[in-house]
């Protein structure tokens, strides 16, 4: 347990009337570390398994200011460690700037993502009203985790053994805007790329920071106005840029007042920028009207760009009937998977020709596609994505993509039972794309206890071949990051890890040629 003392007000579970503050959404009120001796362990730790698995939670540490949404929570990490055989657990809460103003003044401070116009005091954020709570994302860079919001946060730096928050990256000051969610790492030479989306123009800006952790480059890139996107892409060469028509009604955001819509009638864009471009350097590709939270790769072969992930063709808000003024319904509504159609999705993009094809590449509802880092940015074979819940925000399982054969399978958590983002962890020495293991956080309701679960990535119908208890029942969270063992201080990957990583993906036999 921590020693340190901090000041909670969330009340507890069963005072509750937020749905997304109690039952699989309640909030840690510890901060814990448990060795492998201590830890409940089923099955066996493999021995080639050695890095951490890190993952990200919304985990509300003062009683909300007005409606709390799940994506308003204090960030925490929750980090599972592996080496030579045995495991290691700790989790504790981001310690931004926000988080320690309100522990100061015993309350909250910020209004959540629902109420911008509440703010009463300069937030952070795309909005610059919102609390920074670098909940959303985490990823290891520079000898570093990295936890930031989805809408741009400070570039909050932790340390990857202890959690202990560092503060905000040096080059965090050269960075006015943030750093939204979604930021990237190539394994292969260290760069990280980033983007935020600021409401003034130019609309979004494009960085990238180097092995050593220095920011070597960022530029405007000039959009049409205030956007809303969520995720990028990167390859070995080039990064995928959003221009998505999901955006505030511009008049009323002049005034101050945000109203999302989508904008059926206006193309989605793509645009490719070299990955030390500048905006006059972006390629634009229109495509049909959606929006897109995640994406699991982007690669080149060829002339072609590829970018593989989960498509919204549905974004329009489905109408409520009797929930109309329950608030909580709204927000259950507009996080329902199945209601937007998410499913997976490939777009390619001709850099000779201009040409673009996009078909899908399944219909059931899938989101959260993850792959193994060493494939980010190069020519992939396997993509992992969590199933969801009908009319929930909860993860049910999940799937694995063969998309040279079009194969699948599949393993769900069980009855009462709902996981988090899962990481892929490919084995020390590993020959293969998917010679290794999946590794996810499970919290089962039934049981009110959470799992480290861990699988054969070549074989997840088998289910677990260990799993792990975690020391509490923790609520359910966002993204996580696998860091390989040889990254944990630094990008240092092994070279022979790295080698003939690329795979001739097969596009025939997905219905779609790139001639």
């Amino acid at each position: 347990m921590s020693d340190e003392t901090l000041y909670i007000s969330v009340p507890e579970d069963e005072d509750q009337d937020n749905p997304f503050l109690k039952g699989p959404f309640r909030p840690q009120r510890n901060e814990c570390w448990a060795t492998h001796d201590e830890l409940e362990i089923k099955g066996e730790v493999p021995r080639d398994l050695f890095g951490m698995y890190v993952r990200n939670t919304h985990n509300q540490i003062q009683a909300p200011m007005g409606v709390y949404h799940p994506f308003d929570g204090d960030g925490m990490l929750h980090a599972i460690k592996f080496e030579d055989g045995k495991a290691e657990y700790r989790n504790r809460w981001v310690r931004t700037t926000g988080f320690w103003a309100e522990q100061g003044a015993k309350r909250s401070l910020w209004p959540g993502i629902l109420q911008p116009g509440e703010y009463t005091r300069r937030g952070w954020g795309s909005m610059g009203v919102m609390k920074d709570n670098a909940g959303t994302d985490v990823v290891a860079h520079s000898g570093k985790l990295l936890a930031a919001m989805s809408q741009g946060s400070e570039p909050w730096q932790l340390s990857p053994h202890t959690l202990e928050t560092f503060g905000a990256a040096r080059w965090g000051a050269l960075v006015p805007d943030g750093v939204a969610s979604h930021y990237k790492v190539d394994n292969e030479t260290g760069d990280m790329i980033f983007f935020n989306y600021p409401e003034k123009a130019p609309f979004m800006h494009y960085g990238v920071i180097n092995k050593d952790d220095h920011l070597v480059h960022y530029v405007p890139i000039e959009l049409p106005g205030a956007r809303w996107p969520h995720d990028l892409g990167m390859t070995k060469n080039y990064s995928v840029l959003h221009d998505l028509p999901y955006f505030f009604d511009t008049e009323l955001l002049a005034q101050g007042k945000r109203k999302l819509a989508f904008h059926s009638d206006v193309p989605a864009r793509f645009g490719i920028i070299p990955r030390f471009g500048r905006s006059e350097d972006v390629r634009w590709f229109e495509c049909k009207p959606c929006w897109v939270m995640h994406i699991t790769n982007c690669y080149e072969d060829g002339d072609w760009v590829i970018q593989d992930g989960c498509i919204w063709d549905n974004p329009v808000k489905p109408p409520l009937g009797d929930n109309d003024k329950d608030i909580y319904a709204k927000i259950e509504r507009n996080l329902d998977k199945h209601a937007t159609n998410t499913h997976m999705y490939r777009w390619m993009f001709n850099m000779r020709t201009g040409q673009v094809k996009e078909f899908e590449l399944d219909d059931e509802v899938t989101e959260f596609p993850v792959l193994s880092n060493d494939y980010n940015g190069l020519k992939y074979r396997y993509s992992y994505n969590s199933l969801f819940v009908p009319h929930k925000w909860l993860m049910a399982g999940m799937k694995r993509y063969d998309l040279a054969t079009g194969d699948h399978a599949r393993y769900e958590y069980g009855e009462g039972r709902f996981g988090s983002e899962a990481c892929i962890a490919r084995a020390v020495g590993a020959k293969a794309e998917d010679d290794g293991y999946l590794i996810t956080f499970v919290t089962d309701m039934t049981e009110d206890k959470s799992e480290c679960l861990i699988l054969r990535a070549d074989d997840i119908a088998a289910g677990p071949v260990c799993t792990i208890t975690l020391p509490e029942r923790i609520s359910v969270g966002v993204h996580a990051c696998w860091v390989e063992g040889d990254r944990i201080d630094g990008e240092n990957r092994s070279p022979q890890e790295m080698q003939n990583l690329e795979y001739g993906n097969s596009f025939v036999s997905l219905g779609a040629e790139t001639d």
